[in-house]
């Protein structure tokens, strides 16, 4: 005996598809216990309708758990329901006009090209069910497999229900190529033929499902995060998410355009800096959309062709510290004597003293950015037979490159004492104190900030030079003098690797002392 198939009803000799509604569904669906679509005597009929049948209750279901949710005040997330064929085949169309809308108002050169007629024959075909599985996969596989990320169809490729999912959407896809025909020749006022599409209702979800810009944010922030990033960019950006938000006076991305983003790009340069409102603002927002687009959360990135000419940053010096400028700032933090206190409360940590030593003449001889530096703890440092080591590794904090690198220690730096320093010190962070409990801050971050407040305060900072950044590029620059490899310096100074070549081999240890070895020592 057959089994029966799920969802299918036999009363008396007639065939039914049955769905029992959940019970808090039911006050949305006049309090019905279950819908059913009647399918005929026949059984044979009856199963070849079914799959059509339980998607059409489906999406009345669906509406009702959207009612549902928005009667809580609960967000609807776009895509998460399953959608019946007609609804379907519209969204499809729908989606396909605004894309050939936005082509239109890209460039002129999208009008020139026509439609591609072999494909509106292939569609035909596939209208037809002529096509096998293959080929109805090559010319529609790819929006049905889109429908299957959003959750608005669950077919299985190569079933029956799959061919008659692929069937609807070359009718959807057929139609709107005649649109796209129609505009060609200006006219814009062609509407669909095909019954399928003229007697759809549009699906509840694309009416009142908003999809939140805050929503988006925190779910592009989660993924950064689960990958061991995010933290700066949530606090970064935040901000410029609420502004965007409170300027476009919605909340839902939809109904962003590029008209608004920018009339909101204008807002911010009455009040930014160019640099800023590019860099920091549209970059911003730019990053969540994108993300938002690959992940079918939403269709198109509104930002994405906002563009904004910033002119150059004008330089009157080099980036870095020049040799006379750094011999000073060194001799000038080598001499610290913090200031005593009887208060405990005052007085300034000798972890913090002993960072205001130590971190500039560990940056000029390496090159590593400030908080690596404050950041290490006193098992980062070793002696590899005869040279000390340094190890910048992301155990200690945070590593841009979330890459660790051994980096020996320039001979100036171990006949100044270091080594000694760290022999002397308690296990854990040289420069911070150990504390129990989750800090707030980042204490590496918050020693680096004080090293570059001090030095600033003490005048010894040439304007224009970052006092942190500005060991970086005098490093590069003394590097080029003396002749290191480029490289090898990259190595030293933890930058990526400018090409795939350059991944492969390693920069040892001995290669990187021997090329230390050629920067000068400072007079100091």
């Amino acid at each position: 005996m057959a089994r029966q198939p799920r969802y299918l009803l036999n009363r008396d000799g007639r065939y039914f598809a049955r769905l029992v509604i959940p019970k808090e569904l039911r006050p949305f669906l006049n309090n019905k216990t279950e819908l059913r679509e009647p399918l005929g005597p026949d059984r044979r009929t009856a199963i070849a309708r079914l799959h059509t049948a339980v998607a059409s209750l489906q999406g009345q279901i669906a509406v009702a758990e959207r009612k549902s949710q928005l009667a809580k005040g609960a967000p609807v997330e776009p895509g998460r329901y399953p959608l019946p064929l007609d609804q379907l085949a519209l969204r499809n169309y729908n989606e396909r006009l605004e894309f050939d809308t936005e082509l239109r108002n890209t460039s002129p050169l999208y009008a020139r090209i026509g439609v591609d007629d072999r494909m509106v024959e292939l569609l035909r075909e596939g209208m037809a069910g002529r096509l096998d599985n293959n080929a109805l996969d090559a010319i529609i596989g790819k929006r049905i497999e889109r429908y299957r990320r959003l959750g608005n169809t669950t077919v299985e490729f190569g079933t029956p229900e799959w061919r008659e999912v692929a069937r609807v959407l070359c009718i959807s896809e057929y139609e709107a190529y005649g649109r796209a025909m129609e505009r060609d020749e200006g006219d814009f006022t062609g509407k669909p033929e095909h019954p399928l599409l003229t007697n759809a209702q549009p699906a509840l979800e694309e009416e009142v499902a908003p999809v939140l810009i805050r929503e988006l944010f925190n779910r592009y922030v989660a993924e950064l995060k689960a990958n061991g990033k995010g933290t700066e960019a949530e606090k970064r950006w935040r901000p410029i998410i609420e502004d965007l938000v409170s300027f476009a006076r919605t909340s839902d991305a939809r109904k962003l355009t590029k008209k608004t983003m920018l009339e909101w790009k204008d807002a911010k340069l009455k009040t930014l800096a160019p640099r800023t409102v590019k860099d920091v603002y549209l970059t911003a927002v730019n990053a969540v959309f994108n993300w938002a687009v690959s992940n079918d959360l939403l269709e198109t990135n509104p930002a994405s062709t906002v563009k904004l000419r910033v002119a150059p940053k004008v330089l009157t010096r080099p980036k870095g510290f020049t040799r006379d400028e750094a011999t000073e700032i060194l001799k000038f933090a080598l001499a610290y004597k913090p200031k005593q206190s009887e208060n405990p409360q005052t007085q300034e940590k000798p972890q913090t003293s002993a960072a205001k030593r130590w971190a500039p003449l560990i940056c000029a001889f390496t090159g590593a950015r400030i908080s690596e530096v404050t950041q290490l703890r006193k098992e980062d440092i070793r002696l590899e037979g005869d040279i000390a080591v340094m190890r910048i590794t992301p155990d200690a904090g945070k590593v841009k490159t979330r890459q660790y690198r051994d980096v020996p220690l320039h001979d100036q730096i171990v006949a100044k004492g270091f080594l000694e320093f760290v022999a002397g010190s308690a296990d854990g962070p040289l420069f911070y104190p150990t504390m129990k409990g989750k800090r707030v801050a980042d204490p590496a971050q918050t020693v680096s900030g004080r090293i570059s407040n001090w030095l600033q305060k003490a005048g010894v900072i040439p304007e224009g030079v970052s006092p942190n950044h500005g060991w970086r590029h005098a490093l590069k620059t003394v590097g080029r003098e003396v002749e290191i490899d480029g490289r090898i310096l990259d190595a030293i100074a933890g930058h990526a690797a400018r090409t795939a070549g350059d991944d492969y081999g390693d920069v040892t240890i001995i290669a990187k002392k021997k090329a230390i070895d050629r920067l000068p020592p400072f007079a100091i």
